[in-house]
């Protein structure tokens, strides 16, 4: 039976949706759909049996993530699943005891102990078992927490975990000498290490859509088989092969089995084996292939955001870059690296602006800006910085030079175009460009000139004008930003007065976040209610993005340059009210507006 590729596309989407549906099926069922498709032998039988065979695979996993996890106090030995990271003043992990994830939190000395540790690391530690997690962990198959108290010691994993972390820390140790921003953006760029991350530059590059290149995606592999090839060229074919393959397994490895990374590597295997063996096969094929087998091995992968972005962006880029390229003005190289930018946010539209809000209009140009000399320091970064890694010293500082040049030219695209006021298209103005678009071309293949002109104008209005002129909206009186706290603009002569009452438990790139979607990019008052050190370090986060004139803080207060008003009432300008009813051990403003201000 041959399959077309319009049958393995609907096997992808078949075996997707079977996955998300996940019912309880009883393995009977599906043993007698994928025999009786064997047995038929007709495309849309073996589209019917991917589908049954991921729905039933999906409910097996549903069953193990939701089974009884037993509470209480744990000894043993568990698995560093990925490398720890903090979180709301601890340090936070996944691991495996026995055949089980657990999301692993642990303080103090024990944290201090499985921070420097990496993934596939062995742990003995004591703590102890909950079984209560959130859905969204459980679709990571992680079944408990695990509230570590104590580390007793620990050692390294299998053969595979040590080479890959040792090909990491010697990466690392290559660039020691620069800036911690700028450590971390060599670290995201080359193995898709995040943690270093500052809020700052987290929310410049999540700004500008530019986030893909701070976490590993497709293009890394790309770059990957870019640097091995002349080696991989002397090889005989079947050598070929097998050396791909295992430099792919060692990448997807030292990742962390990235779901990007997963769906890129699997595709860059189908490649390589189809041409092995003679027959070469479409890249939608693959892409098709690629997503069937990921989702049979894992259904729920289907819940990853980011498995679903680089399939949405490989779709975009395949079905779409070659037309767009084709109706575009200008020179060759300048089209086609559009086309690709312009493919790959329309393929992944339709999950990034439900999930996060908005697309980015500044992601254009900052992708065509950013793109290509970060295609330049992964490249770099995976050669000369082993050689940097191995020798150091003054050798790491030279080799490094065109990176650190590299990387700060990414930061400082991320962090221009952020200011630039070109707004967010939303799911409705996303189906109107990519639909005057489509016209666009049909009627320039056509020959209609003036039509495909006409909607061509729509297209620059819907994805230029529209946006532009929403990011200019005045803003509201009074904005609740969820899990970070209450926002005041008021009017006043000459401008707007902005008073931010921050909720200590919100998170730094949350809070940078609202204020950026609010277009705040000063505070004329910032008030903190609590005056610890995780109050402190936001407070000092949103210092550092936006110029804040004043800081309320309560008595005794662990806060750099705030003060602690008196209780009272405060009249402002503009008709703002704020009433400090106590200032220990929290601080309690009320703020309101009179009628007429708020009229």
């Amino acid at each position: 039976m041959v399959l077309s590729d319009r049958v393995v596309v609907l096997g992808a989407v078949g075996a997707a949706a079977g996955a998300w549906w996940s019912p309880q099926l009883p393995a009977l069922v599906a043993v007698g759909v994928v025999v009786a498709a064997v047995v038929v032998r007709r495309p849309w039988t073996a589209v019917v049996a991917v589908a049954v065979l991921a729905a039933w695979l999906g409910g097996r996993a549903e069953l193990a993530a939701n089974a009884a996890v037993a509470e209480g106090p744990f000894t043993g030995e568990v698995t560093l699943v990925g490398d720890p990271g903090d979180a709301s003043g601890a340090v936070r992990v996944e691991v495996r005891a026995g055949s089980r994830r657990f999301d692993a939190w642990a303080r103090g000395r024990a944290g201090a102990a499985i921070r420097p540790r990496l993934a596939g690391e062995r742990l003995s530690v004591r703590g102890r078992m909950e079984a209560d997690v959130p859905s969204w962990l459980r679709h990571r198959h992680v079944v408990g927490r695990m509230e570590i108290t104590e580390v007793i010691g620990w050692r390294g994993g299998d053969p595979a975990s040590r080479l890959a972390n040792r090909f990491r820390r010697v990466l690392e140790r290559g660039v020691e000498h620069l800036a911690p921003d700028t450590r971390a953006l060599f670290t995201g760029f080359v193995f898709g290490d995040d943690r270093g991350q500052s809020p700052a530059v987290a929310d410049d590059f999540r700004a500008v859509g530019l986030t893909h290149l701070l976490a590993v995606s497709g293009q890394n592999v790309a770059f990957v088989l870019a640097v091995a090839s002349p080696l991989l060229a002397r090889l005989s074919l079947r050598g070929r092969l097998a050396a791909t393959l295992v430099l792919l397994g060692f990448f997807t490895l030292v990742t962390r089995f990235e779901p990007s990374v997963l769906r890129a590597t699997t595709m860059a295997a189908i490649a390589a084996l189809s041409t092995t063996v003679g027959r070469p096969v479409s890249a939608i094929r693959t892409l098709a292939a690629a997503v069937v087998l990921l989702v049979l091995v894992d259904p729920f992968l289907v819940h990853s955001v980011g498995f679903g972005l680089s399939v949405g962006a490989a779709a975009g880029i395949i079905l779409l870059a070659r037309p767009i390229a084709g109706v575009l003005p200008g020179p060759r190289p300048l089209r086609a690296a559009l086309a690709v930018t312009l493919a790959a946010q329309l393929g992944v539209a339709p999950i990034l602006v439900p999930v996060f809000g908005g697309l980015p209009v500044a992601s254009i140009p900052a992708n065509l800006l950013a793109e290509p000399v970060a295609g330049v320091v992964m490249m770099w970064g995976l050669t000369a910085g082993i050689v940097a890694g191995l020798v150091g010293g003054s050798v790491a500082t030279v080799a490094h030079l065109p990176t650190q040049v590299g990387l700060s030219w990414v930061a400082a695209v991320a962090r221009q175009a952020r200011e630039l006021p070109l707004g967010e298209l939303d799911l409705p103005l996303v189906a109107v460009a990519a639909t005057a678009g489509a016209l666009a071309m049909l009627a320039g293949r056509e020959g209609h000139t003036k039509a495909a002109r006409v909607a061509a104008a729509v297209v620059v209005f819907a994805v230029l004008v529209v946006p532009a002129l929403g990011a200019h909206r005045p803003p509201a009186l009074r904005t609740e930003l969820a899990g970070v706290g209450e926002l005041w603009q008021v009017p006043v002569p000459g401008g707007r007065l902005r008073v931010l009452e921050v909720e200590s438990t919100a998170s730094a790139g949350r809070a940078l976040e609202a204020l950026r979607r609010n277009g705040v990019r000063h505070l004329d008052l910032l008030i903190s209610p609590s005056g610890g050190s995780r109050a402190a370090a936001l407070v000092h986060q949103i210092g550092r993005r936006v110029g804040v004139a004043r800081i309320w803080a309560p008595a005794e207060h662990r806060l750099a340059g705030a003060t602690t008003p008196d209780p009272g009432v405060l009249e402002t300008p503009g008709g703002l009210r704020l009433e400090v009813r106590a200032v220990r051990p929290r601080l309690e403003v009320v703020v309101s507006v009179d009628p007429p201000a708020a009229g």
